[in-house]
């Protein structure tokens, strides 16, 4: 069938140059509609569950909240893990559904299960659901700054709040707008307990006064000289003026008692859980721009600044400046540039390869047309599944461009041997119209192609069947390659599509003239006198040349595989493993590790000390650092957590010889703070990491258990023996119980002989320490809530918190007169607070993290100078010898060795289904036993030059360089074929004109199969080497990754190819040897 087509195809140029330009508008039209991006979307499926409970302690929260939602939640279908935070007054919970679930669905089945679960929580809390985004969509964040000193932190941030939030929020594809930093205003009343005493009110009489004093009432309509007017009664609380006059009761002989007379009030700051600061220079209010879960991150970051350019900008007060703090869309552009100019390169060099091995531009003119028609068609695909455009999907087409061309150079190859034939063979005389031999140039062509292109069309099929196991990669490594899977096996179909259509169609219009033979270009001259020698020995000594080879082989599988199964043969020659290797983005994030339960204020001076550091190093632009969290359920970090963005200055403006590592070693210097762990990664790497696993290190362990207190021990334990292993760089286990309470136990005997409930005591409490929210103020656009407590004063220390009078109605206390009740005026009595409660400061935990309805803490484990594989079974067998799990309690190694892990399962699974496709691929092509063989043999030739290259490269076994192995077993079998054609051919040849008589024979068929076909077996590998080769020496955005699947690649074909030139003649010869004797025999 393959032949019929290449037929058809040559003698109907019209209507395949028709299809094809149809297909390459099509691509064209789908290339320019692809979303960009810098790396595809490694992020989960995920829901977040955020509740509310002002000033709640984080073990309220978790019991009554995180534990009765995050446990019901479990059973939810598709739910691959529920990890709850309990926080001081706010409760977290990620529901992370399995791979492939719609996100909307899966917020559908949340908010189910939510409706089951409100009987077993307060009836005031209302839990909800978070954005429909992840913590990765943060693309864009930016900074209001008054360098006059017009505007206070107050006001920015009402600015942000009221104006540019809701304005950015507006954008398509903005899923919410995060508000962080400066202050947001409250009004304060500051209530005088002495003077409440004096006037005989209670302080809950003036939290209810405040409460009844701000509301609006409709009056419905009225007519008065038939006009309609809508009666409204206006009592809305505008501002301290309108508080300070309302009414809390009533003095001698009628005289009202104001607000004003028993409290102070004003505008102050309402308790933050978050700041950030720009440059070292000071607080600012920032905003931070979360993109919707699916959406094209760059067209949404693009529309953002163009709303900010356009409506926010010209609105800002005077001397107020919008300053961009991070936006990925420079990423992306730098990302996709990067590649890009790989792919033009490689084609380039691609070209000239063609050139200089062809002697002949017009030759190498159907290969260079039909390069670019391929990567173009290819883009139809990706469009229609949802492949964007990142580093990923168009790495895919750059490593595939060797490859993608071998058909078309073998044909035209073929083509030049065969015309070279006719064009000696003398002119028939039925043919005198320039026919040669009978047949026409066209003839020729297309018989040329027929011979080789079924087994090429089965070879490529090969290279595109042998990456199906990328497509079984799952979770992030999945996400990662799955993009670069599609566009190369994209790209193989469109070549191997072309190559049996286009390629015939060029090739009869541009194989014209005189073709010259391989012996006129020098380079196949000098090629031919270093081969031939080599094909002779290998054809004399056949059986030492194979054992030698098999010796190679087994030599350097006994020195690489074992240490992969934990067993060092030589020290020192070893491939470590790793999940990923680094994602250069271009911008650092510095994430230490701080004091434990560490105030705001404190939190605000630390940051401000760390960005002034990190700007002393002469290649940082800016620094954006935040401490706890912004406003959004996607940002669960408590305060004593610093996340800074450190934007690099362009490489151009780098001194010399400085790279990223430098940087970080140098930023690791500058910053050294007693009490303060460094630590360096990338912001998309950091958060996508935290997102998955939860740990935010390429290693952490997860204690889980029932109890805090044995968790810390546990995790305090499991950190001292990490210390030890060599490697480490830092371990710290969470210290759960460093937070400080001051724990008010009420006495229930007491509170029963005053007359008084459990409530009454605990709203003083509520309100007169810990301030409680009354009501909230409307004021336009704006709101702002009103607020009640003690003054400073009275609740500085224990005994005068011990001091706080408990009002008690006297009709109450009548009866508990004598009991040291203190009488006051206006019907009220009042008890101390420490007679009625006993008070006391204790430790307890800041924060509380659960997984699979278990207590959670966290060891973090940063390393340096070890693959994470080896790493971690040292730090396994380190823990199980020094740390006692007492019962009930579990350890769950997480972080990259989590993914490395489930990857390597599928992985030893998957390769050896892929490897017996292939080999059923090639017997379907050869129909021969042997020949597979033979064929597949490449396989462990090419693995001793990617094993060998990958060590003097010092690059790990990650996933990128599997992905590179598996990419070169399908270009393994494709030289292999092309090897075993031309002797295929050459002795049919032989065996047809009758000269296949003896070993002598057919040593000399073997030679002109092997050394006179040198060229097409040297281009095919030529333009491989071309195709990877550059990518070494590229630099950027997603190099590394890239880096690593073309080393394996590289290593492999050049030592498959030096192998196969010697090896594959030795072993055709001794094939075919006994053949021949097997003949004469009969």
């Amino acid at each position: 069938m393959i032949s019929k087509i290449i037929e058809y195809s040559g003698r109907n140029r019209f209507f395949v140059f028709l299809v094809v330009l149809f297909l390459s508008l099509w691509g064209i039209w789908s290339l320019k509609h692809i979303p960009l991006d810098a790396i595809p979307d490694l992020s989960d499926t995920q829901v977040i569950v955020y509740t509310d409970w002002p000033g709640r302690s984080p073990n309220l929260v978790e019991d009554q909240v995180t534990y009765p939602i995050s446990s019901t939640l479990l059973a939810a279908p598709k739910v691959q893990a529920v990890r709850g935070f309990s926080f001081l007054g706010s409760s977290f919970i990620y529901v992370i559904f399995e791979e492939g679930t719609d996100i909307y669905w899966a917020r559908s089945r949340v908010l189910e299960y939510l409706q089951s679960v409100r009987s077993k929580i307060p009836a005031d809390v209302n839990p909800v659901l978070g954005p429909d985004a992840t913590s990765l969509g943060w693309g864009f964040s930016y900074a209001l700054v008054d360098e006059t000193g017009g505007h206070d932190l107050s006001q920015l941030r009402s600015l942000q709040d009221w104006n540019i939030k809701l304005a950015l929020e507006s954008v398509p594809g903005v899923s919410q707008v995060a508000s962080v930093g400066g202050f947001v205003r409250q009004y304060q009343i500051t209530v005088e307990p002495n003077r409440l005493a004096s006037y005989g009110i209670s302080l809950m009489k003036v939290m209810d006064a405040v409460r009844k004093s701000n509301i609006d009432v409709e009056g419905r309509v009225m007519e008065l000289s038939g006009t309609e007017y809508m009666v409204r009664g206006r009592g809305y609380i505008t501002g301290v003026k309108d508080l300070q006059e309302i009414a809390v009761g009533g003095g001698p002989g009628g005289t009202p008692v104001f607000l004003r007379d028993v409290a102070n009030i004003e505008v102050g700051p309402e308790i933050r859980r978050g700041l950030v600061d720009l440059d070292g220079k000071g607080e600012v209010a920032a905003g931070i721009v979360v993109v919707r879960f699916g959406e094209n991150v760059l067209d949404v970051i693009d529309r953002v600044k163009a709303k900010i350019a356009r409506d926010v900008v010209p609105s800002l007060p005077a001397g107020v400046k919008l300053v961009t703090t991070y936006d990925r869309s420079d990423l992306i552009r730098r990302s996709i540039r990067t590649l890009t100019e790989e792919i033009i390169k490689l084609t380039i060099a691609v070209s000239a390869v063609c050139i200089i091995f062809l002697f002949h531009l017009p030759s190498a003119l159907v290969v260079i047309l039909t390069l670019p028609v391929a990567i173009i068609i290819s883009f139809i695909c990706m469009y229609y599944i949802g492949v964007t455009s990142n580093i990923m999907s168009l790495g895919g087409i750059a490593i595939a461009i060797g490859a993608m061309v071998d058909a078309s150079i073998i044909m035209v190859e073929n083509a030049h041997a065969k015309l070279e034939e006719w064009e000696h063979t003398p002119p028939s005389p039925p043919h005198g119209k320039g026919g040669k031999g009978g047949v026409t140039r066209v003839d020729v062509i297309i018989h040329a192609a027929q011979e080789v292109g079924p087994s090429l069309f089965f070879a490529l099929l090969v290279i595109t069947v042998g990456f199906l196991p990328v497509f079984t990669l799952q979770a992030q490594a999945g996400r990662l390659f799955k993009p670069l899977a599609y566009t190369k096996t994209f790209g193989m179909l469109f070549a191997s599509f072309l190559a049996i259509t286009l390629t015939p169609v060029l090739m009869t219009i541009f194989l014209r003239g005189k073709m010259k033979s391989e012996d006129e270009n020098p380079i196949i001259r000098a090629i031919n006198k270093v081969y031939k020698p080599r094909v002779a020995f290998s054809l004399r000594f056949s059986r030492a040349v194979i054992i030698a080879a098999v010796a190679i082989v087994v030599v350097t599988g006994l020195i690489f595989l074992p240490p992969m199964f934990g067993v060092n043969v030589i020290p020192g020659i070893k491939l470590g493993s790793e999940f990923m290797p680094p994602l250069d983005e271009g911008t650092l994030f510095y994430m230490p590790v701080t004091v434990p339960a560490l105030g705001i204020s404190e939190a605000s001076r630390l940051l401000q000390i760390q960005d002034k550091l990190l700007m002393t190093v002469p290649e940082v632009a800016q620094v954006f650092g935040k401490a706890g969290r912004a406003e959004t359920a996607t940002d669960p970090a408590p305060v004593e957590m610093f996340e800074t963005i450190v934007t690099l200055k362009p490489e151009s403006q780098w001194r010399k010889g400085m790279d990223t590592d430098k940087i970080k070693n140098e930023l690791n210097d500058a910053v050294q703070i007693p009490g303060v762990s460094n630590s360096f990664t990338m912001p998309i790497k950091a958060r996508t990491d935290m997102l998955a696993t939860g740990i935010r290190t390429p290693v952490g362990v997860k204690v889980l258990g029932p109890r805090l207190e044995v968790l810390d021990t546990v995790s305090r334990e499991v950190e001292t023996a990490v210390k030890s292993v060599q490697g480490t760089r830092s371990a710290y286990a969470e210290r759960l119980m460093t937070g400080y309470f001051l724990d008010i136990r009420p006495k229930r005997e007491e509170i029963a002989r005053y007359g008084l409930s459990m409530d009454d005591v605990q709203t003083v409490v509520a309100s007169a320490l810990g301030g409680m929210t009354l009501t909230t103020t409307v004021e336009g656009r704006e709101r702002y809530s009103v607020n009640v407590r003690y003054p400073r004063e009275y609740r500085s220390d224990i005994d005068r918190i011990k001091r706080i009078l408990v009002p008690i109605e006297r009709a109450a206390s009548s009866s508990a007169g004598g009991m040291g009740a203190a009488p006051s005026a206006g019907g009220i009595s009042y008890v101390p607070l420490g007679t009625l409660a006993d008070i006391s400061i204790v430790q307890g935990p800041t924060q509380i993290k659960s997984e699979e309805g278990l207590l959670a803490n966290y060891v973090y484990i940063d390393f340096t100078g070890r693959d994470v594989g080896s790493y971690v079974q040292e730090l396994q067998k380190k823990v199980a010898t020094s740390v006692k799990l007492p019962a009930g309690y579990r350890l769950q190694w997480s972080g990259e060795y989590e993914y490395l892990v489930k990857t390597h399962e599928r992985l030893k699974l998957v390769i050896p289904l892929t490897l017996l496709i292939i080999f059923v691929l090639l017997y379907l092509n050869t129909r021969s036993t042997v020949k597979t063989v033979i064929v597949l043999l490449a396989v462990p030739f090419s693995l001793v030059g990617s094993f060998w290259f990958l060590w003097m490269l010092g690059y790990n076994m990650s996933i990128a360089v599997w992905v590179g192995l598996i990419a070169l077993a399908g270009l393994d079998a494709e030289t292999g074929v092309v090897m075993l054609l031309y002797l295929d051919l050459a002795h049919d040849k032989w065996k047809k004109e009758g000269r296949m008589n003896n070993e002598h024979d057919l040593k000399e068929a073997i030679m002109e199969g092997a050394v006179k076909r040198i060229r097409p077996k040297l281009m095919t590998v030529a333009v491989i080497l071309a195709g990877l080769v550059p990518i070494m020496f590229s630099h950027g955005a997603g190099a590394d990754v890239m880096k690593r699947i073309a080393a394996p690649m590289i290593g492999g074909v050049i030592t498959s190819e030096i192998l196969e030139l010697t090896v594959y003649p030795a072993i055709y010869f001794l094939w075919k040897k006994r053949e021949l004797k097997e003949a004469r025999e009969a």
